[in-house]
Parts: C-alpha cells; sequence; structure tokens
C-alpha cells in the first residue's frame, strides 16, 4: 500500500472516530509548526521522505499528509501516488500560491503566521487574499429582457429563441 493510500485510509479512520476533532486540532497544530520552521528558514528542506518526517517530528504517513495538503503550491509537484519512505522530496513552494490556496482552505492559523513577513510584504498578503476570496464571486450578467433580441445572433425576440 502506497503513503498516500495509508494516509487516505487514516484519516479516514480518524474522522470516522469518536476523537476526530482532537486528532485533526494536533495534526493542524502540527502542520503549523512545520510551516513555521519551513517559512523562518531559508533552508530548503530536501530529503527522504522519512528523514523529513522525522525532522519534522512525524510519522512518514502524517507527512504524506502534510504533502498531499501542499503538493499544488510546490514549484514541481509531486506523484503522490508513486511516493515511499525512501522518496526524496524537495519543499520548494511557489510562495504567492502557497499562501493563495492556505487562504481557499480557510486555514487562518497558517496564513495568519507572523513567518510570512519574511516572504510577502502586508500589501502582497492583502491582495492575495481579496483575489482569492473575488474568485469566488459569482458576477451575474446583464439580464435579457423578453423582448430584447436574442443574444444568440439569429435576429428573434429572445422569448421566441432561446428564452423558450
Amino acid at each position: 500500500m502506497s503513503l498516500i493510500e495509508k494516509w487516505n485510509q487514516f484519516a479516514t479512520e480518524q474522522n470516522e472516530s469518536e476523537n476526530a476533532n482532537k486528532f485533526w486540532q494536533d495534526y493542524f497544530l502540527k502542520e503549523k509548526d512545520m510551516y513555521k520552521e519551513i517559512l523562518a528558514s531559508d533552508e530548503i528542506f530536501e530529503g527522504k521522505i522519512a528523514d523529513l518526517a522525522a525532522k519534522f517530528g512525524v510519522d512518514e504517513v502524517l507527512m504524506t499528509g502534510f504533502l498531499d495538503g501542499t503538493n499544488d503550491s510546490l514549484l514541481n509537484p509531486m506523484d503522490l501516488e508513486v511516493l515511499d519512505e525512501e522518496t526524496v522530496i524537495t519543499l520548494k513552494y511557489d510562495l504567492e500560491k502557497l499562501y493563495y490556496n492556505m487562504v481557499a482552505a480557510k486555514a487562518e492559523w497558517l496564513y495568519t503566521l507572523p513567518e510570512w513577513n519574511r516572504h510577502l510584504s502586508a500589501e502582497k498578503q492583502k491582495e492575495l487574499y481579496k483575489a482569492q476570496k473575488q474568485s469566488k464571486t459569482v458576477v451575474k450578467g446583464e439580464k435579457i429582457g423578453r423582448n430584447d433580441p436574442c443574444p444568440c445572433g439569429s435576429g428573434k425576440k429572445y422569448k421566441k429563441c432561446c428564452g423558450r
């Protein structure tokens, strides 16, 4: 069984348990600590999954869960299906995309970390926050009246053409 399959199975089991809230609270605290360390360092974290998991104080399955949540923000995303303990990975992020994705995930405990100030100005953080929030805003087009010409270009009134 691949690491991502183990993570998915483990996460599903945790969601179904009576201690699900406690598990996720603990996981999010570990995730926060990992991001603090990554953002506070100039080092590019690279190595085998097992070694990085040990460096961050988690097991390989939780490290895979972290990678699953952050993979889209990597400069070189990984094929998570083929990961094993010996896979060498590089945690080099597109930081703007990472911040944007944290806002999209509503992970306030992550996108409000003070370590972001080393990488993104307050203005840039606001800009990315606003851009992500606006990306979910539905903008309705101008309403077509029944007797207006049909926008399909047929020359008929909307009510006799596409408005049926």
